[in-house]
């Protein structure tokens, strides 16, 4: 591709689409995420809020990316800046809000499915998620829920049945993930971001995601005129759609000849020998100003670390030298 690094925007859903459902990217996909960047403007969108993504992209989310949005861009980062905050309570008010949370837990209560756990409702910023299941059924239980809930539409009936109950309240139900739905005013779907980088004119846009089909939380996005969409089925399918589009782009997968990868070639040797000044530097220079500060930095310090030395290990130098240098 020809156009300049400022004039194309890619935009990635979270779950299935960088990552499995609520499970950390891989290292493979963080570097090919990273070489992109290089092409184009690169953002993500979720619908879940700042802290899973944290969990799921890494504390170095907001300097991995050019813009973050969480919530749908209801909280919204430039690069490691704030520029954007909005909040459903004042939207919808304390009394709506009861009404509804009060009829979705007898709802569920009501609701004869082989589990149950426990969070069946989460009041986030700018949604409300709703999960049959509850959200502290664990991995083996959420994969569980979502092959019972492909043949017996348990959400497809629950957000048919929520629609009609509030159909005066404006607001939309989107089926996302493994284990439940969100519920969301209307345009507070993932074209809520949009309007944040309108003015930064975007010649194209290009959206990434796995729940395109009307009803999924990834539909209005992918069909918005303004959006060029791409429907994919998994991270690996991600991955596989960029290398197409991008035919010389490098992420993870760059290697170097097996001469490099092992004994004393001097790359090997430099590449180690900075992920030992660093762990020196990481350590020392928080303590040397002020010893409080560790704790705060030892989890970002130590992602990095355990990326670059990660990275040398299966010959991805390129992505470890970057990681080093952040």
């Amino acid at each position: 591709m020809t156009s300049r690094r400022e004039d194309v925007l890619y935009l990635f859903d979270v779950d299935g689409t960088l990552t499995p459902p609520r499970k950390a990217i891989s290292p493979d996909m963080r570097a090919l995420v990273s070489a992109l960047r290089k092409r184009v403007t690169v953002a993500v969108v979720g619908g879940s809020d700042f802290n899973k993504q944290l969990e799921q992209l890494g504390k170095n989310v907001l300097h991995d990316y050019d813009f973050t949005f969480s919530e749908n861009g209801l909280r919204s980062f430039k690069g490691t800046e704030l520029i954007h905050q909005q909040d459903l309570r004042t939207f919808l008010g304390e009394e709506r809000i009861r009404q509804f949370i009060n009829y979705t837990l007898r709802y569920i209560a009501d609701l004869d499915i082989p589990i149950k756990r426990g969070t069946f409702v989460e009041f986030r910023t700018g949604m409300i998620n709703v999960s049959p299941i509850g959200r502290n059924c664990n991995q083996e239980e959420r994969d569980e829920f979502n092959r019972y809930d492909d043949i017996h539409k348990i959400r497809a009936d629950m957000v048919e049945n929520f629609k009609a109950r509030f159909s005066d309240f404006g607001m939309r139900f989107s089926i996302g993930g493994q284990i439940s739905f969100d519920v969301f005013p209307i345009g507070w779907d993932k074209t809520y971001c949009l309007r944040h980088i309108e003015s930064l004119h975007f010649k194209e846009i290009h959206f990434f995601g796995d729940k395109t089909s009307e009803g999924g939380n990834d539909h209005e996005i992918y069909v918005d005129p303004r959006v060029i969409g791409h429907k994919v089925t998994g991270p690996e399918d991600t991955m596989r759609q960029l290398k197409e589009l991008f035919p010389g782009l490098v992420g993870a997968e760059q290697t170097v000849p097996t001469a490099v990868m092992h004994g004393t070639h001097p790359l090997r040797v430099l590449v180690w020998g900075l992920v030992l000044l660093d762990c020196v530097v990481f350590t020392l220079a928080p303590l040397r100003d002020d010893p409080s500060v560790l704790d705060a930095e030892d989890a970002t310090a130590t992602e990095l670390l355990g990326g670059a030395k990660a990275a040398v290990r299966k010959g991805m130098w390129p992505y470890a030298l970057d990681l080093l240098h952040r």
